[in-house]
């Protein structure tokens, strides 16, 4: 069975590549900041906000939880917990009812980093991303992103 690639017409490919450039900047802009600010890394600022989502009251996941919520692989969940551990941020706790598996905790070494990053952090997306936005073009960019996850959702 033959199969006929639909390519990318002009105005797709210029949406499609600003895209791709707009997340690199963004997300290198955000990192160099937070570190700068914080000491922390984008990709601890991830774990940190993972864990003190509402809907992780005790403020603990199970490692492959944190794996699922990021869409990490399992091994860059470990060495990033692991980096975080070291630093005092998070903890590692074995679960009792399934002996191969861990939880990670918040400390409140990490609760404190990210209390004191976050302000200058949302601050930044603010005037990096929203203020820069009408209400039209905010909400444009919610339904467009819900678009596209319900689409991944799929797989």
């Amino acid at each position: 069975m033959s199969t006929t690639t639909r390519w990318l017409d002009a105005e797709e490919t210029h949406a499609w590549r600003a895209w791709l450039d707009l997340n690199n900047r963004l997300f290198a802009r955000l990192n160099r900041e937070l570190q700068a600010t914080s000491g922390l890394s984008i990709s601890d600022y991830e774990i940190l906000v993972a864990l003190t989502d509402d809907d992780v009251p005790e403020r603990s996941l199970r490692m492959y939880e944190l794996g699922e919520r990021l869409q990490w692989e399992k091994s860059r969940v470990s060495k990033q917990v692991s980096r975080m551990e070291a630093r005092g941020l998070v903890a590692r706790r074995h679960c009792a009812d399934d002996r191969r598996g861990a939880f990670v905790e918040l400390t409140e070494a990490g609760q404190a980093a990210i209390d004191a990053a976050a302000p200058g952090h949302v601050a930044l997306v603010r005037e990096l991303f929203f203020d820069g936005l009408n209400g039209e073009q905010v909400r444009s960019l919610g339904r467009f992103a819900t678009t596209v996850l319900d689409r991944l959702a799929e797989d």
